[in-house]
């Protein structure tokens, strides 16, 4: 007997209900008890309607990376004008169809990339809670082999030049292309991209409700590669605005020891963004559940409504408060940065 006889004998051998049965429990993920079943065993009772839906959820999960959103939620992009080309990737949450929702933008620092600080930050994860976009434009290493944006050249603090506005072009593209709520446009960044919140914040209040700083440095503190570790260390010399300014709604996070970018930098984004605006100020200390103590300070208009707020958290590094250890530069002991700067966006919706 040929072997495609032997073939061909035990498949007539192989009753239509034994198939069938094959196939449910092969679309369950029960790929051992249908080999069992094609074999003569005796078939299963059928599971409940909802087993093989479920089975093959699990089957699929298994070839999803670990800790990450599935792809339809987070994709990428590519945004080119006159200044360069940038990808970003957009987090759109499960909540979306359509309707408008906030938009948050994310500065990565250097070294990292679009997915490395969504892991590190977990602001997808808040997005799918809360209900807002979020997008991570990624520095190209042709533009800085560290992948740092270039927030320390003067042709990068301007508005409609250099990285700010590809940063400006890229967030545009994405209330083009989907349903994003006026006045309720945010960027924040850490180290470098804190820097480059700072610039984004500086140049276009038009465009961006509120911003968050954290680890960053104030706009214009340096105009090149010398004066950027001089601010870095110690402070910079930035342009503050003396009067008749729009104040935009800041909020800082910084360590007192941190040892890459000195926490003077902290108050300096502060006192740029206040400019000569009179407010009202309170402070409270407190600790994160992580046993991190932190001084916050909050500045109000006569209004009530909170402007500015410095969290300086003592002892703590160049890392993002309250962070995944799945991202890079992440304190996870510290108070939840991320979720503090959405709730501080949140109070400055609307403008």
């Amino acid at each position: 007997m040929t072997v495609f006889s032997r073939i061909k004998q035990t498949m007539n051998a192989i009753s239509k209900f034994d198939m069938a049965n094959a196939l449910r429990l092969t679309r369950a993920g029960k790929l051992k008890e249908a080999v069992l079943v094609l074999r003569g065993a005796p078939s299963p009772a059928p599971a409940p309607a909802s087993e093989p839906v479920r089975g093959l959820k699990d089957f699929i999960s298994k070839f999803r990376a670990p800790g990450r959103p599935a792809d339809e939620k987070f994709v990428e992009h590519s945004f080119a004008n006159e200044a360069g080309t940038r990808t970003y990737k957009l987090y759109t949450p499960g909540v979306y169809r359509g309707q408008a929702l906030p938009l948050v933008v994310m500065l990565h620092g250097c070294t990292q990339s679009p997915d490395d600080f969504a892991a590190g930050t977990r602001m997808n994860e808040l997005a799918e809670e809360q209900g807002f976009f979020v997008a991570y434009p990624a520095q190209a290493k042709t533009a800085n082999m560290q992948r740092c944006w270039n927030w320390f050249n003067t042709q990068d603090q301007q508005r409609d030049a250099g990285e700010p506005s590809i940063i400006a072009g890229i967030t545009r593209q994405i209330m083009q292309n989907h349903a994003v709520k006026p006045g309720e446009v945010y960027v924040a960044g850490l180290s470098a991209g804190g820097a480059l919140a700072a610039i984004m914040g500086e140049n276009y209040p038009d465009l961006y409700a509120a911003i968050g700083v954290h680890s960053g440095i104030a706009c214009g503190a340096a105009r090149n590669m010398a004066s950027a570790f001089k601010a870095m260390q110690g402070g910079g010399s930035p342009a503050v605005t003396t009067g008749g300014a729009v104040i935009i709604p800041t909020i800082v996070f910084h360590g007192d020891k941190d040892k890459t970018v000195n926490v003077i930098n902290g108050s300096q984004v502060i006192a740029q963004a206040k400019a000569a605006a009179a407010l009202d100020s309170a402070v409270t200390e407190g600790a994160s559940a992580g046993g991190v103590g932190y001084t916050r300070l909050i500045e109000t208009d006569q209004h009530g409504r909170p402007l500015l707020e410095q969290w300086t958290l003592h002892g703590a590094g160049h890392a993002w408060a309250g962070g995944s250890e799945k991202g890079s530069f992440t304190d996870p002991a510290g108070p939840d940065a991320s979720r503090e700067m959405w709730r501080f966006f949140r109070e400055n919706s609307g403008r």
